[in-house]
């Protein structure tokens, strides 16, 4: 059953202030309260929809997935409808980058220095679901590693990918472009996998 309207312009609400709030203070010392306060909710409000800042945080994190995900299924119905493995991890991977710059205000709050809790959290979340694109993929793409090892290898060498860039003063285009190349060569060069 579709959420109310009203339910949902609240946590739309919550989770915008929080992005705001990211601009201001590190995510450790944001409070419910000042939460509450920065948007204008009542903290029976919150509580109403969340038991804590982190089932927030949870709930905006699969709002971003759930938009990869479905960018993913489009992509995959637009230029892959062989289901070669290769452009499918592709795919999938060019979609967490998207997400990544689409959500740009976000994530350039998530790194190490500025919020470890956010950075690690995050590193963890794609990670899982990177490790089960794998494992998905593992019959056809037969990995030379395992699967955790393939997704760690790609999200720490991703999220490194960016950050360096953006210490560059790379444009997010560029950047984005750059790191999508790399994984395809990557992924083409059977350096991780074999699809012989």
């Amino acid at each position: 059953m579709p959420l109310d309207k009203r339910i949902l312009k609240t946590k739309k609400n919550l989770k915008n202030t929080l992005i705001e709030m990211l601009e201001m203070y590190p995510f450790e010392k944001i409070t419910v309260k000042a939460i509450c306060k920065h948007s204008h909710t009542s903290r029976i409000t919150f509580y109403t929809h969340y038991h804590d800042k982190y089932e927030l945080l949870d709930d905006l994190s699969e709002d971003m997935l759930q938009i990869a995900q479905d960018e993913y299924v489009k992509l995959q119905q637009s230029n892959n409808s062989n289901r070669d493995p290769i452009l499918s991890y592709c795919n999938f991977l060019e979609c967490v980058i998207n997400m990544y710059y689409n959500n740009f205000k976000f994530f350039s709050h998530t790194s190490v220095h500025e919020n470890p809790y956010l950075n690690f959290y995050f590193y963890k979340y794609i990670l899982k679901y990177l490790e089960i694109h794998t494992r998905k993929r593992s019959t056809l793409l037969k990995p030379r590693y395992s699967a955790k090892k393939i997704a760690g290898f790609l999200c720490y060498g991703l999220w490194g990918f960016i950050t360096e860039g953006l210490a560059e003063k790379c444009s997010l285009g560029h950047i984005k472009n750059e790191a999508i190349c790399i994984l395809k060569n990557i992924l083409q060069s059977e350096i991780l996998t074999s699809n012989n």
